[in-house]
């Protein structure tokens, strides 16, 4: 079985954003029944973040009261949660040390002792940091007992040799889906899986477009941030419902929902020689999504070259984000 920060984990994860979003934040009895059912359905890695909502309701508060009512729970899952954005209008970040040092003591001060953070990390690496410094700070944190294990997100290969050089990287957070599937053909997989470092995809079902829920644009729901991305933009988006017709087609084939073949599709992709444990941690504001999305669906060696074939003949249009969050990833 595999572990991160000494936790034995499922393939299977939950992304905590949208319960915290903005305008549309569930209430805690409804993200409660949703937590609880991921725990039941073996679903064991939370992906949070403390801009994940205002300063003052985000993954960490809506966390804290979850485990202060349910402390039973608390060494059960791993959380992992992302800081380091200081301005979320003009995506400003600070990986320094002495920042770093006071995001986590931010962070545990919100968690009051009801959880530990098993992993935490810096959403993007600082361009005005090297990526050693802000490692080297987290190793100490780790060693304090402050956090259980570091993250990085949104890198490259050579920024994770660089990182693993200093300290032990526990996970690497990286977008991945049917629709950004660049990690397993850039170097990324390849490296997590020589190093021994699993793999958290976030977004692995790009953003709710995977689902085959969206058929317009008039199908976003209200608040949902990828609307100023350009893959939802007029003319990109109805030239990506045409790869998700093709890919409802094969779910149909299988008796499966595009959602189980999209997840599936990601968590077998570690399978392949060399590549790392991949985690996909899909969002949900339901107990019966939450379930949904965790249930494993067995492909052959003939669903994947369908699913490749797919791939080829129909491109994605668009980047993942806007210019201003392009120069902040490293692929």
């Amino acid at each position: 079985m595999a572990t991160i920060a000494g936790k034995t984990v499922s393939q299977n994860g939950l992304g905590l954003m949208r319960m915290t979003s903005p305008g549309a934040a569930m209430p805690d009895d409804e993200a409660f029944a949703v937590l609880k059912a991921a725990l039941s359905a073996g679903v064991n890695v939370w992906n949070g973040a403390d801009f994940y909502g205002t300063p003052d309701h985000n993954s960490l508060h809506l966390l804290a009261r979850y485990f202060a009512k349910f402390p039973e729970d608390a060494e059960k899952v791993v959380v992992c949660i992302k800081s380091g954005i200081i301005d979320m209008k003009t995506l400003t970040l600070d990986g320094s040390p002495r920042t770093v040092r006071r995001l986590v003591a931010d962070a545990n001060r919100v968690l009051s002792g009801h959880k530990k953070i098993d992993i935490f990390g810096i959403a993007r690496v600082d361009p005005k940091v090297p990526i050693e410094d802000t490692v080297g700070a987290l190793a100490e944190l780790v060693a304090a007992g402050e956090i259980g294990g570091i993250q990085l997100s949104e890198v490259g290969s050579a920024t994770i040799r660089r990182a693993a050089a200093v300290a032990k990287i526990d996970v690497v957070e990286e977008e991945a889906s049917l629709w950004t599937p660049e990690i397993f053909d850039n170097g990324v997989a390849e490296t997590c899986g020589e190093l021994g470092i699993p793999i958290m995809a976030h977004t692995p079902l790009g953003a709710g477009m995977l689902t085959g829920r969206l058929k317009t644009l008039d199908d976003l729901p209200p608040g949902h941030y990828p609307r100023v991305f350009p893959r939802f933009q007029p003319g990109n988006f109805d030239k990506n419902l045409a790869l998700v017709a093709e890919l409802e087609k094969l779910a149909q084939a299988k008796g499966v929902s595009p959602s189980q073949l999209a997840l599936s599709w990601l968590k077998l992709q570690s399978r392949r020689p060399g590549v790392a444990l991949v985690i996909p941690v899909a969002g949900a504001r339901s107990a019966e999504r939450v379930r949904e999305n965790a249930v494993t669906v067995d492909l052959s060696e003939e669903d994947f070259l369908a699913i490749a074939g797919i791939l080829k003949s129909v491109p994605v249009h668009g980047t993942r984000y806007p210019a201003a969050g392009m120069a902040l990833v490293e692929y």
